[in-house]
């Protein structure tokens, strides 16, 4: 039918397909985003270990994709990534190489893989923007991460340059939302946040936040995030990375966070901040101007309703929720 339309179609294929952002596209696109020329393929690390090159390899042989959304990563809060630095380096780098080399090698015509603004450097000039990744090192709680997906930025340069390759990166902000890992030691600080406040409320006990309250924070919704992946595959045609963020004026505190969670699962009990633990970065503030210029009108979900919807999907799904 698409064919016979004159539509060429596409089979994405996208790695981590079960992960935060992977279910947010996978529900924006059966809400009506989805296109007819387009068939979408969400794997995991169930499906193939992308840190083996032969699995890999294996994974684009069976789906043939002509385009690739690359989500799948060793991934991490703070306080996991202090204490596994070279294991996130070591695994990430793995997979992303895999990746695009099975792309490159099977003649996929686009990758869009997903960044972090933790990669930027920890001492630099606000806001950061695209053109400032490589200019210093990261901040030393996860150099592991940072570096590996650094990695990504001078890859897609290398197959752009040697091969012609369209290969690219998008930067998110804190990504949140259903489907994230709400695990208490080892997720971020928003799904663990949601998670305590969830346990606190059922306890009666105080709710505590780990660090002072004051790091600041841009924060994403992943549905927001996974419309403007589609945007990204479809439209954005630049080899050079592009920051998917909230303006600089819709960052908010931890603290802030906090008290937008308590207000979501309406928890009564005490708000505590536990300054014995480490604050991380105090600042990691992204313009969002290249997105901008390229996509004025875009519409984000305010950050408290997406907090809201996050915290009742937490609550609703809280028996199967990863934690």
């Amino acid at each position: 039918m698409t064919e016979a339309a004159g539509l060429v179609p596409k089979r994405i294929l996208v790695t981590g397909g079960t992960g935060l952002v992977g279910r947010a596209i996978e529900k924006v696109v059966a809400d009506g985003e989805g296109r007819q020329d387009e068939e979408w393929i969400f794997v995991s690390s169930r499906d193939a270990d992308l840190t083996n090159a032969a699995e890999t390899r294996a994974l684009f042989e069976q789906h043939k994709p002509t385009h690739v959304i690359h989500l799948a990563a060793m991934v991490g809060g703070l306080f996991k990534n202090i204490r596994y630095n070279l294991d996130f380096w070591r695994r990430n780098i793995h997979i992303n190489d895999n990746v695009l080399h099975s792309a490159y090698e099977t003649g996929v015509q686009k990758v869009v893989s997903c960044l972090s603004t933790c990669i930027f450097p920890d001492n630099t000039t606000y806001p950061i923007d695209e053109t400032m990744i490589h200019n210093g090192p990261p901040h030393s709680s996860n150099f592991g991460y940072s570096y590996a997906k650094r990695m990504i930025d001078i890859q897609n340069r290398g197959y752009f340059e040697q091969h012609g390759c369209r290969f690219t990166a998008v930067i998110p902000t804190n990504v949140f939302g259903p489907h994230d890992n709400f695990n208490i030691e080892d997720g971020h600080v928003l799904p663990g946040l949601i998670h305590k406040a969830y346990l606190a409320k059922q306890t009666g006990s105080a709710l505590t936040v780990w660090g002072t309250g004051k790091p600041r924070r841009q924060f994403i919704y992943s549905v927001d995030l996974a419309r403007l992946f589609l945007w990204v595959l479809r439209e954005y045609n630049e080899v050079e990375p592009i920051i998917l963020s909230v303006g600089e004026e819709e960052e908010v505190s931890i603290r802030e966070a906090a008290e937008a969670i308590v207000e979501a699962m309406d928890f009564r009990g005490e708000l505590l901040f536990d300054t014995t633990k480490a604050d991380g970065q105090f600042k990691k503030t992204a313009s969002n101007a290249k997105l901008q210029r390229y996509l004025p009108g875009f519409q984000f979900t305010p950050f408290r309703q997406a907090v809201k919807e996050t915290c009742t999907w937490f609550s609703t799904n809280y028996a199967n929720a990863r934690k």
